[in-house]
């Protein structure tokens, strides 16, 4: 979608109003709809909130013409089950079949795996993200208790009663087994490439310094068609959904007309949350 420049037009004063057929898209109606679409700039969210505003008077306005119940109330609210009359009763979308599942299977290997899973132990040193003092503190400590540990391993469920400030310390720090996602995001990503032992040095988190001793790890595995089959007719059906979609929106615009602003190749968006 594609707002047209202030400086591009005459006089360069204000952007045209944004207009669907003969129903104008009030500025105040953008400036509501903002935070229901977070974005890095506010530019980028008024974006995002006119277009999700035009498509919504599209579809409203082709309801009215067909006959059907209005896809938004006298509120302005949107009414689901009635949008979805509309897009069952207009869209075509195409049911993928074995082959080209398989197919799509095939050319992406990689989206069918089973994770990389760890089974960890930790010791939390706690210290808060802008605590520089802690922070070091608890780090030289956990130097030290790792050169313990080094020599000394089956004493990490002592270490983890005395100095972790995780829940997980009255388990011996245990954290059962992990795949990707389930712990802070900085944490995560340095678990991934651990090899099975003790690390040698504090990871760093939000939350402080973490000792952490991977006890097993098992590789990533490729799973067989048969176990994804579902999930890959999914993903097929999902994106002829979106290029459906996409193509009713864009013949809706040039149905009725849109003035002050343009959909463009990711207009589904808008719907497809």
């Amino acid at each position: 979608m594609q707002l047209i420049e202030v400086e591009n037009l005459p006089g360069g004063s204000a952007a045209p109003p944004i207009r669907v057929g003969d129903v104008a898209i009030a500025e105040e109606a953008i400036a509501q709809e903002m935070q229901y679409h977070p974005s890095e700039t506010v530019g980028e969210a008024q974006l995002k909130a006119a277009r999700a505003l035009v498509v919504r008077e599209l579809l409203s306005q082709r309801a009215v013409e067909l006959g059907l119940p209005p896809v938004v109330d006298a509120q302005g609210v949107e009414n689901d089950a009635a949008m979805t009359e509309l897009l069952d009763r207009e869209l075509e979308v195409p049911e993928p079949d074995e082959t080209a599942c398989k197919r799509f299977f095939e050319a992406h290997p990689e989206r069918f795996y089973d994770p990389v899973q760890l089974k960890v132990r930790h010791i939390l040193l706690a210290a808060a993200p802008d605590d520089a003092q802690t922070r070091d503190a608890q780090y030289h400590e956990g130097v030290e208790l790792l050169e313990e540990l080094t020599v000394v391993p089956e004493r990490f469920t002592e270490f983890a009663l005395r100095h972790s400030a995780c829940p997980s310390k009255d388990e011996g720090g245990e954290l059962g087994w992990l795949t990707a996602g389930q712990t802070v995001p900085e944490l995560d990503r340095a678990l991934q490439h651990l090899p099975e032992g003790l690390h040698d040095r504090p990871l760093a988190s939000r939350y402080g310094w973490h000792l952490v001793s991977i006890d097993k790890r098992v590789e990533a595995q490729p799973l067989p068609f048969e176990a994804v089959a579902d999930k890959v007719h999914h993903t097929l059906h999902e994106q002829a959904t979106r290029r459906a979609l996409r193509h009713y929106l864009l013949a809706l615009e040039e149905t009725y007309g849109v003035e002050g602003l343009a959909l463009d190749e990711d207009a589904d968006g808008a719907l497809m949350q």
